[in-house]
């Protein structure tokens, strides 16, 4: 995933020069759920699974989902059942295939939508797993998973939440869905995960937006949730651990107008310079991308970013860096010194006439 400028530096256009898209380090996957957190019902009922397990696994596969329907079985049925499908797909792609084909995908959706919050949790997480198989995107999507996702993550467990929050990535990497999970108001549940959340879902929020908002109109609602708010404070953060992260997902919203403004409103010039100063290679250059931007067609943006003394780390960069982040380096120190070049002009006019 890039974003790019539109500027032309030295008779080379800058979009052509994407930000480097090693991304794909600084997102690690939302990948399947810790297992382990709720022990079975019982150690009877354990033996039980684990001998139709071995007895015959499609068999198993068909009671298990069976389980699953709340008309036919208790709630702790239904937990012991979703719990164990949480544990098959953990590690296991065959079974996620084999569990979507018989039918446990739209009974899994409604455990999603109950009022115990345990069952709902491992409903979440069961989709989850079988979301990480490509082939079970679309159908778990048309079966109707992302309202009732987008609504755990506004009132789940904390777990649900963030299981939550890697199921609608993984659904959104089809394209589609990224305009539907954005109609269905996920971003700004996410926002609120990305500022409240405890590490883990920081990041899983992180890694969704990051997605979700390479879709245009999902940028506008993003800044419009006040996204860039939590992501300065966490750029600002370096014992974090959500710099680059957070990086990313603000370069990718700036190409969105509204981006602008609320980057200069939450204090994020200040930020970003210091990013430029004294971060890592990756985060230097991402802090003179967003500087390149946010400059790019603003003068009072680029006094104001000339003052907090952008002008030498990133004539450091530019000395110091490989050939992109050289360009945008020295394209970004000639925006930083054009109203000084006006002003000294208008000086040089108003002596003249005086």
């Amino acid at each position: 995933m890039e974003n790019r400028t539109g500027l032309t530096y030295m008779n080379r256009k800058l979009s052509g020069l994407s930000v480097t898209d090693d991304s794909s380090s600084a997102f690690s996957d939302c990948n399947s759920d810790r297992s382990g957190e709720f022990p079975p019902s019982s150690s009877e009922n354990r033996r039980l699974f684990l001998y139709r397990a071995a007895e015959n696994p499609d068999d198993l596969i068909r009671y298990l989902v069976s389980h699953l329907d709340s008309s036919s079985s208790s709630i702790d049925e239904q937990k012991q059942a979703a719990m164990e499908i949480r544990l098959l797909t953990k590690d296991k792609p065959e079974n996620r295939i084999k569990l979507a084909r018989a039918g446990a995908i739209k009974p899994l959706i409604s455990l999603v939508s109950s009022s115990d919050p345990q069952l709902q949790e491992h409903g979440v997480t069961a989709v989850l797993n079988l979301s990480l198989c490509d082939e079970n995107k679309e159908l778990i999507a048309s079966s109707g998973a992302i309202k009732p996702l987008v609504r755990v993550l506004k009132s789940g467990t904390p777990t649900a939440k963030e299981n939550a929050a890697c199921a609608l990535l993984r659904l959104s990497q089809i394209e589609d869905n990224k305009i539907a999970i954005g109609r269905s108001g996920a971003i700004p549940h996410l926002v609120n995960l990305l500022e409240t959340g405890g590490f883990r879902g920081k990041k899983d929020a992180a890694t969704a937006l990051y997605s979700l908002c390479s879709a245009k109109e999902n940028k506008t609602r993003a800044v419009e949730s006040g996204v860039m708010k939590p992501l300065v404070e966490l750029m600002a953060d370096f014992d974090s651990n959500m710099v680059d992260k957070s990086a990313y997902v603000m370069n990718l919203l700036m190409s969105a107008p509204e981006s602008k403004p609320a980057v200069v409103e939450e204090g994020g010039v200040p930020v970003l310079v210091e990013i430029v100063e004294v971060g890592t290679q990756r985060q230097k250059e991402m802090g003179v991308s967003i500087l390149l931007q946010l400059c790019e067609e603003s003068v009072v943006y680029r006094t104001m970013v000339a003052r907090e003394g952008a002008i030498a780390p990133v004539v450091a960069l530019s000395q110091s860096s490989k050939s992109r982040a050289k360009l945008k380096a020295e394209a970004l120190i000639e925006l930083l010194r054009q109203p000084r070049q006006q002003q000294q002009q208008q000086q040089r006019l108003d002596s003249n006439r005086s």
